[in-house]
């Protein structure tokens, strides 16, 4: 799906694939974030992503320039799930905020797995 703005001087198309990329990468520099998770639907089991296919992980909706995220990641043993959700919450705000001039209305946070850092 591509977002379209119409500018004084031009026109503004923006793929929802690139704000789930850069939502994506943002989301990885949170703190207790271990990756992005997909779950496969052939066999039910939840996989780790590799950083080039971040946006997999994640489901951007968008109406009338308000967007909704949905993140499916990985935590870290032993963290406090929702701290880590509120820092994810606030920080993809922010920067899908300032980078596509859109509202963001709703962050959905789905932990899909916890993994032990070594």
């Amino acid at each position: 799906m591509t977002i379209e703005k119409k500018t004084v001087k031009g026109d503004v198309r923006v793929s929802t694939d690139v704000i789930a990329q850069y939502a994506g990468l943002e989301a990885m520099g949170c703190f207790g974030i271990v990756g992005m998770g997909a779950m496969s639907a052939k066999d039910g089991i939840v996989k780790l992503l590799r950083n080039d296919k971040l946006s997999r992980g994640v489901s951007v909706n968008v109406r009338d320039s308000h967007v909704t995220i949905d993140f499916h990641v990985i935590v870290a043993y032993g963290v406090s799930i929702q701290a880590v959700a509120e820092n994810l919450i606030n920080n993809v705000v922010y920067q899908v905020e300032s980078f596509t001039g859109m509202t963001v209305d709703k962050i959905n946070v789905l932990v899909e797995g916890v993994r032990v850092i070594d």
